[in-house]
């Protein structure tokens, strides 16, 4: 299975080509110096082509990578002495959210989010990432449990969607998901919520209702896939990239409709290509926006959140005027 996606080819293509360069050079103990420096500047101004330029679709594409660093590895990278918790104490424990208590340098912080399998067989014990009801009840559990301890919570986006099945209609998906959402609004701790893949329908938005709402540069957040939107609206998921183009659900769209705070860097092909890179990119934004959210009150920090979301979706409206005589 390729790690690259198609409109990666040409680079990909030039990179061989130089490894190929510099092992005959060294294989034949000839310099080849200039050529090779040659070709690596052809390739920085391929790359800054390719990157530089991507469309919405060539987003959805990163966002989907196999490859592309999960909760729990953003976990490993930011928090130290992790701690999960399982259950939701009702029915039982879903995989598909992971979430627990963390000190983030030194400060104890409860952390939660969707979590893909690395393989197949991961995939599937942890249903793809798709959370059942019990998934979104165990994160209100532990959000809850913040609150009462005053920790700041940080939840990680990365779902395609809640689980379509009918275990998790008959267990109560909507209501579990409104749920939180309905307790979300009214946490008297800091909330940051970050999209590291896809953010997909009620099943992303469960776990964003926070002060402050970020989007990795290649992630994306939508109320429906594309694929599913090009079958509403034209009958046809093949039509999925053209679905990507008139949805505006890629970061600088989204930040551009006051949707979300702020868009996090990525390295260049993605946060795949370098984890280490990229969870520093995502601590320099947690270090300014825990500072800016813990010395406000809670009525502040209540009040805020009902601003920002109630923003969300106001129409300016044009009052005409109609003389009467």
């Amino acid at each position: 299975m390729s790690s690259e996606q198609p409109f990666e080819q040409p680079v990909i293509d030039l990179q061989k080509k130089i490894a190929d360069l510099r092992a005959f050079a060294t294989e034949r103990d000839l310099d080849l110096s200039r050529e090779i420096e040659k070709m690596e500047q052809r390739l920085a101004v391929l790359e800054e082509d390719v990157y530089g330029n991507l469309q919405p679709w060539d987003r959805v594409q990163i966002a989907r990578h196999h490859h592309r660093p999960t909760t729990l590895d953003y976990v490993a990278e930011l928090f130290d002495s992790f701690l999960e918790m399982h259950g939701d104490r009702l029915f039982g424990d879903d995989q598909a959210i992971v979430g627990g208590i963390a000190l983030y340098k030194g400060q104890p912080v409860t952390v939660i989010g969707h979590q893909r399998g690395k393989d197949t067989k991961e995939n599937i014990r942890r249903f793809f990432g798709s959370p059942h009801p019990e998934g979104y009840r165990k994160a209100l559990r532990l959000m809850k449990q913040a609150e009462k301890f005053g920790r700041p919570i940080i939840c990680l986006i990365d779902t395609k969607g809640a689980y379509p099945g009918k275990s998790a209609e008959e267990r109560g998906q909507s209501e579990a998901i409104a749920r939180n959402l309905l307790e979300m609004a009214g946490l008297h701790v800091p909330t940051i919520s970050i999209v590291i893949g896809e953010g997909g329908s009620g099943g992303a938005l469960a776990l964003g209702v926070a002060d402050r709402i970020y989007m990795l540069e290649n992630a994306t957040y939508s109320v429906i896939s594309p694929e599913g939107a090009a079958a509403l609206l034209w009958k046809d998921a093949t039509q999925a990239r053209r679905a990507a183009e008139t949805m505006r659900i890629t970061a600088p769209d989204l930040f551009d409709l006051g949707i979300i705070d702020a868009i996090i860097p990525e390295p260049r092909g993605g946060a795949q290509k370098d984890i280490v890179k990229q969870a520093k990119a995502i601590a320099d934004v947690l270090d300014t926006s825990l500072a800016e959210l813990q010395e406000k009150q809670v009525e502040t920090l209540l009040n805020e959140r009902y601003d920002k979301f109630k923003k969300m979706g106001e129409i300016a409206q044009k009052v005409s005027t109609i003389a009467t005589k």
